[in-house]
């Protein structure tokens, strides 16, 4: 194909990129105020699923978060409506995304590179929606009730704007989506030879030390939350090790079948 025409493909696998982002989004734009009410701002109730679950089996329980939310611009609640749209479509969308995405770059890679990018549509789509579910059942929840209950004194009333409430519970999210792919960049970076099971062994403690870092970054500045959300993340980078470790064994074993 002549660059054009690799133009040409480019454009309109966005354009039914886009297409499907924005059904996904009009959906969510249609049912916006259930969404709003019944999966976000229930996180400041004790009835969450989450807050639940610990009151039962850990008998942690929590009380209803006592904020209230406001919109201090003109367009502040239209605005956060058309984002919450566009990201809830674009997290809806993502299998088809990542898709067509792969569809462009797969014909130019060489038969072998292909073989070790098998089934990645799957493996990534799965990840990105563990980490989704994880943001959304666990990290969102706990910054959601520690921010909201934190106070410097009584005499100060929280009133969160819609805009801080809804950037902070939609990145926390979308990043644990994100954090999630870290055995497929494991996967693929040991496929590649850029890192080996060893490599990964050696800065195992530097990594930790990282671990820790992006969930206080992430996290609310508790122990307790940095360590819930920073044990998931290092069973991945584990993994990611095994996974490390299967491939380079594998390809040994191909290497001695050679003649």
């Amino acid at each position: 194909m002549s660059f054009l025409d690799h133009l040409e493909e480019l454009r309109w696998r966005l354009v039914r990129s886009a297409i499907v982002i924005v059904i996904a989004a009009v959906v969510i734009w249609i049912f916006q105020e259930w969404i709003l009410n019944n999966l976000f701002f229930s996180m400041k109730e004790p009835g969450f699923f989450t807050f639940r679950i610990l009151c039962q089996l850990l008998g942690v329980c929590v009380e209803e978060i006592p904020i209230n939310f406001q919109s201090t611009t003109v367009t502040g609640q239209f605005s956060y409506a058309i984002m919450m749209s566009i990201l809830g479509g674009i997290v809806i969308s993502f299998p088809y995304l990542f898709y067509q995405i792969w569809s462009f770059i797969k014909p130019g890679l060489r038969q072998n590179e292909r073989g070790i990018a098998k089934g990645i549509v799957f493996y990534v789509s799965m990840l990105f929606f563990l980490g989704i579910g994880f943001g959304y059942f666990v990290v969102a929840p706990l910054c959601v009730q520690f921010f909201g209950n934190y106070k410097m004194s009584e005499n100060i009333e929280n009133i969160f704007t819609i805009g801080s409430y809804m950037s902070l519970v939609l990145s926390t999210i979308f990043y644990s989506g994100l954090l999630f792919l870290l055995p497929v960049i494991t996967y693929l970076f040991t496929k590649l030879g850029i890192i080996t099971p060893e490599f990964l062994k050696k800065y195992r403690k530097h990594a930790i030390v990282g671990i820790l870092i992006l969930s206080a970054f992430i996290t609310p500045p508790d122990l307790i939350s940095q360590v819930i959300v920073g044990v998931p993340i290092l069973i991945l980078y584990e993994v990611g090790i095994m996974i490390s470790k299967r491939v380079v064994r594998k390809r040994k074993k191909e290497e001695e079948s050679l003649p």
